[in-house]
This record gives structure tokens, C-alpha cells and sequence, in this order.
């Protein structure tokens, strides 16, 4: 029972979209209806304010860090185990991708990603994260950099901690972060992807 409240609030929470409340609150249109369509901090970057997008990356990143820091600090005093824990992050992951406030209609999880793996382990967010920018500042490619650090985040935790509880719940998210991703693979293969920052034609500025 308490394994399933803390999987339950922890969905709960990844579904809160901050592209979509930021959006919101600087009077954007809704980040699903322009760009991409997807609603994360690079296409509410296409918008021109720098400050809309940094608070979407912090309110997407920060909430996958709070549902995991929350249920290893707490979850343990009410007999929850390490794959409950597992469960909270994949749970946080996926109410971001499918978030019941918003139509089950999310972003593909980087950001959020990003936060899990601090969670887990700072060392774990840091490599992946550093991982992420030196791919985006090389290819300007957002989607690019997402999928290389998607691929390499659940070596560097096996490397680095070894193959316990967590992993199987990274390579899940891994997987399903690469599915997110699969138009923009055959966007980047076609030539056709937007890099980071380029409005497309016709975007309001």
C-alpha cells in the first residue's frame, strides 16, 4: 500500500508540464500547438525568451529529483525497498510523458530524466548531463544530445554503482526516451531536424 501511494504521487507530480505552465504564465500559446510540439524547454525556446525556457528545464528537472529525493529519504521509515524506489523514478518519468493534468500529453523526458539521475546519484546526473551539453554545443542538435546521453546514462550507473536495483528502471526510461525521440532520429537521418534555438518559418519571434 504505501509502495503505491509513493508511486502514485510520484506520477502525479511528473505530470505537472512546466512548458505548458510557463507557457501559461508568460502568455505563450500552448507549447504543443507550435514547433516541435513537444513540450519542453528547447521548443519554448523557439519562442525567443530565454527565461521561459530556463524555468521550464528547472520546473521539468526539478520535479524528477524531488519524486526520487523523496521517496529514498521517506519511503524506507514506511517499508518501502530500493525497487520501490526504482518504481518512483520510473513513475515520475512516465506521468511526465503522459501527465493526466494535461491530456496525456508530455515531453520526451529529458529534462525530467535529468533529474532522476541527480537523485539517484549526483555523480550519475552530472556525467550524463555533461554528456548532453558537449553533444548540443557540438551538433546544436537537442534531440541528438538527448539520445547519446539516453544510451550512455545506464552504462555510467552500471560502471560506476554495478548492476543493482535502479538499473533495469534506467534502461526502461533509456528505451522510452529513445522511442520519444524516434521522429527526430528519422528528422536528423532526413536532414530536417531544427537545431537549438532555430525557430521555424513563419514562428512568431
Amino acid at each position: 500500500m504505501a509502495t503505491a501511494a509513493f508511486v502514485l504521487i510520484a506520477y502525479l507530480i511528473g505530470s505537472l508540464s512546466f512548458a505548458v505552465i510557463v507557457s501559461r504564465a508568460f502568455g505563450f500559446p500552448d507549447p504543443r500547438s507550435y514547433g516541435s510540439r513537444n513540450p519542453g524547454a528547447t521548443n519554448v525556446l523557439r519562442m525567443g525568451k530565454k527565461l521561459a525556457a530556463l524555468l521550464t528545464l528547472i520546473g521539468d528537472g526539478g520535479k524528477g529529483w524531488l519524486a526520487v529525493f523523496l521517496a529514498a529519504r521517506y519511503a524506507a521509515a514506511c517499508g518501502v525497498d530500493a525497487t520501490g524506489v526504482a518504481t518512483c523514478a520510473v513513475a515520475v518519468f512516465l506521468g511526465h510523458l503522459f501527465p493526466v493534468f494535461f491530456g496525456f500529453k508530455g515531453g520526451k523526458g529529458v529534462s525530467t530524466a535529468g533529474g532522476i539521475l541527480l537523485a539517484i546519484n549526483p555523480w550519475l546526473g552530472l556525467a550524463t548531463v555533461a554528456t548532453w551539453i558537449v553533444i548540443a554545443v557540438l551538433f546544436r542538435y537537442s534531440s541528438l544530445a538527448a539520445v547519446v546521453a539516453a544510451v550512455f546514462a545506464p552504462l555510467y550507473y552500471f560502471f560506476l554503482f554495478g548492476a543493482r536495483e535502479m538499473l533495469p528502471a534506467l534502461i526502461l526510461m533509456s528505451a522510452l526516451l529513445l522511442w520519444r525521440h524516434k521522429t527526430n532520429l528519422l528528422n536528423l537521418v532526413a536532414g530536417k531536424e531544427g537545431r537549438i534555438g532555430e525557430r521555424k518559418t513563419g514562428e512568431a519571434a
